[in-house]
């Protein structure tokens, strides 16, 4: 074999031996690359409703009230939860203190429990006509009879009888003023929704103007206020400080 015939051969097996290393190179390496791509996770998939709450957390103890819509777009700012359930509390507060108030027009041997139911029917009946235009503005669906504790406080006052009854009367109007109070002065610095707000400024006025006339009764337990609701009417006061029949 000559010079020249030993030179190619020694090129192709060179030439052969590199190829050969390449390909053994190649092998593990897209093997790893394809493993790698199926183990490797996939974008997850954009959760479809609010992120969960921490145990514990203000959202995980989310209100009771809470109708489950979350905040919803309005031609007047926006609507959240709590602004829907100030807007249904105004509306059921109108659907027993209303009554209440008439029947202590009524029922009143006191002048200044008279005068309080007076407050209650005029401050209500009004209130009453905003929220119900509030809820049609804001499609906000509105109660239309008392709830069960409201309608066993009604129950209360119509089974008590004389100065049982306007201590009764007295005392359980003017704590669930202090209780919505609170709700109307939260929802006033909270909403951004410019309905709301209205309503709660003048739902503030009224409530005060209600809580002011009970308490001029002289009849309100302050103590008491914090209490559950009282499951019998107290004891009626044996000296009232106004008896004089009502005209």
């Amino acid at each position: 074999m000559s010079v020249a015939s030993r030179h190619v051969m020694g090129t192709g097996i060179v030439i052969g031996a590199l190829a050969l290393t390449l390909i053994a190179l190649l092998i593990p390496v897209r093997s790893f690359g394809a493993a790698s791509a199926a183990a490797a996770p996939g974008p997850s998939p954009a959760p479809s409703g609010p992120p969960a709450a921490a145990p514990g957390s203000a959202s995980a103890s989310a209100s009771a009230d809470d109708d489950g819509a979350g905040v919803m777009n309005t031609a007047f700012g926006p609507l959240t939860p709590q602004d829907r359930e100030f807007v249904r509390k105004v509306r059921l507060a109108g659907l027993w203190e209303l009554p209440a108030g008439r029947q202590a027009q009524e029922r009143g041997t006191r002048r200044s429990v008279r005068t309080a139911g007076e407050h209650l029917v005029e401050g209500h009946t009004e209130l009453d006509r905003r929220v119900v235009e509030v809820g049609e503005a804001l499609g906000v669906e509105l109660p239309d009879r008392p709830s069960g504790q409201q309608q066993a406080w009604l129950d209360q006052l119509d089974r008590a009888q004389g100065a049982t009854y306007e201590r009764l009367f007295v005392q359980l109007l003017r704590r669930a003023h202090g209780k919505v109070f609170t709700l109307v002065a939260q929802v006033r610095a909270q909403t951004r929704n410019s309905v709301v707000r209205e309503l709660a400024t003048d739902a503030n006025t009224t409530v005060l103007d209600h809580i002011a006339v009970l308490e001029a009764s002289g009849l309100v337990d302050f103590e008491g206020l914090a209490d559950s609701p009282p499951a019998a009417v107290p004891p009626a006061d044996p000296s009232p400080t106004d008896t004089r029949p009502r005209k």
